[in-house]
């Protein structure tokens, strides 16, 4: 999501000094075209153009300009679904590739910033997960015995983490994370991904792709790029309308940025077990640090109460972390989470062999964007890559179909909005700044009232399957409830599996 609200401003967007791109300007090819250049996109374009395929790079923003500012950069192998329930779920080597594979994305982050030179403010770090007051520690002592049968020895029960002014009781340690700048990190791997050779170009908008024998994506410009093979890497797929968007199901979170004084914290990742958890870390600054504090998350277009939010979140990390001295960053971010905890990464299922998507990011998308960039390179080599079956998108996991069920019948549930009123009651009632859906007739329209009193009006039908979208007064934005397709105030998309517009009104 973008957003000029000036409340929500990630902390990585001052200081990144990623290098502009301009339009793709003419028609192209390339060996692979990938579109999405957040870590997935941009990992793999830089991965394949070390192997010597020629690769072109396309977003219609800027690089990292989409959910990648908006994380808050955990690089991390303590798996957010918990060891336990990916075991479950995928049997005890499924927990083990899982493990193996997180840990080398770690690993291959590390080298791609060593040998690249990268300045991204990189630094190995521990990690803590523990219980809120009051909760049972049975958690913990089921996790530990599962990390460890997962490759993970040296996880360790300890009895506090280090934070001085919260004691959080018994934790479990996970050595060796990490944490960085991801859009420095990016801005470093697009001027790698150019020394190789391959194009970059940003401002575009990939709005049809097809595969095959002649695969091609074609742009909103009229442009075309041809190519032997395709990587969709958009955060969720924006080539599909059901093949994935069944499997995994979008969920907003809130973010604060709160102003420390250097050294105050220990740098390091910190995790509870609620459902929906808090995640922390800290960020140095050049006068202060900044303590990253995350959580309060809900479905995609379910909620809009964006500030108590972030109040809440405040309050929570205020009682902990009584030296938070105020707090200066505000923001939201889209988590797309799988119904088995694994992302969805390799070929797409329904399309040519020549079609790949990363997707599934489940709260790790630093790592799963990492094992993306390594695992489509090495199906588009032609190697074999032991986690293929693990991510391979038309898996079906059956230990998962009650999760399934459940987010599927909330989104069958969305569909009740065509037979309800506005939010008000007409356009009259809006005010300047604001948005609201507004009944007229047999249709809801999605109307915005800008500051100067102008009313933009467009169809409030999400173009991807047709839910009715809401408005969100944060970012504001239009948010669809049922695959988190999202859309500027003016109706301009932001966000996929949608692709394009909402659509415009006959007066």
């Amino acid at each position: 999501m973008n957003t000029d609200s000036g409340k929500c401003i990630s902390i990585w967007m001052a200081a990144a000094k990623v290098p502009a791109h301009s339009p793709l300007t003419a028609n192209a090819h390339a060996d692979v075209c990938i579109v999405g250049a957040g870590i997935a996109g941009m990992t793999t374009a830089y991965l394949l153009a070390r192997e010597g395929k020629s690769v072109i790079v396309l977003d219609d923003g800027r690089i990292g300009g989409g959910m990648t500012e908006r994380t808050t950069a955990h690089i991390f192998n303590a798996i957010d679904d918990r060891y336990f329930e990916i075991e479950r779920m995928h049997g005890e080597k499924g927990a083990r590739l899982t493990a193996q594979s997180h840990t080398a994305a770690i690993d291959r982050i590390e080298t791609i910033i060593a040998e690249e030179r990268i300045a991204c403010d990189f630094e190995r770090v521990d990690g803590y997960l523990f219980a809120p007051p009051g909760d049972t520690s049975d958690v913990l002592v089921r996790e530990l015995k599962a990390a460890h049968r997962a490759g993970l020895p040296d996880v360790e029960q300890i009895k506090r983490a280090p934070i001085d002014s919260f004691d959080t009781g018994m934790c479990l340690r996970f050595p060796r994370q990490a944490q960085f700048h991801p859009l420095k990190y990016l801005g470093g791997l697009s001027r790698a991904i150019e020394r190789l050779g391959g194009r970059i170009y940003t401002g575009t908008h990939a709005s049809k792709m097809e595969g095959g024998a002649q695969a091609r994506v074609e742009t909103s410009a009229g442009h075309v790029v041809t190519a032997e093979a395709i990587v969709i890497a958009t955060n969720t797929p924006i080539n599909d309308l059901l093949a994935i968007h069944t499997k995994q199901a979008p969920y907003t979170t809130y973010v604060i940025g709160a102003r420390i004084p250097r050294g105050s914290v220990i740098k390091a990742l910190y995790w509870d077990t609620l459902d929906f958890y808090h995640y922390v870390r800290v960020q140095a600054g050049e006068h202060y640090d900044i303590l990253l504090v995350g959580g309060e998350d809900h479905k995609s277009g379910q909620a809009d109460d964006g500030d108590r939010r972030h109040e809440n979140l405040e309050a929570w990390a205020r009682e902990r972390f009584p030296m938070i001295e105020g707090v200066e960053l505000r923001w939201s971010g889209q988590v797309i989470e799988p119904v088995d905890g694994i992302a969805f990464i390799g070929r797409n299922p329904g399309d040519p062999q020549n079609i790949y998507i990363a997707t599934g990011d489940s709260g790790m998308g630093m790592t799963h964007g990492t094992i993306a960039g390594i695992l489509i390179t090495d199906l588009i080599m032609n190697r074999e890559c032991d986690w293929t079956t693990l991510y391979d998108p038309a898996r079906t996991t059956l230990r998962a179909s009650l999760e399934y069920a459940k987010e599927n019948l909330n989104v069958a549930v969305q569909y009740e909005d065509y037979l309800t009123g506005g939010n008000v009651g007409s356009a009259e009632e809006i005010a300047n700044g604001d948005g609201a859906i507004v009944r007229r007739g047999m249709s809801k329209l999605a109307v915005y009232r800008d500051e100067q009193g102008t009313l933009h009006e467009r169809s409030a039908v999400c173009p991807h399957l047709g839910c009715i979208v809401s408005w969100n007064t944060l970012e504001k934005t239009w948010d669809c409830p049922c695959h988190g397709s999202s859309f500027d105030r003016y109706g301009r998309v932001i966000n996929g599996p949608a692709n394009c517009d909402l659509a415009g009104v006959k007066k």
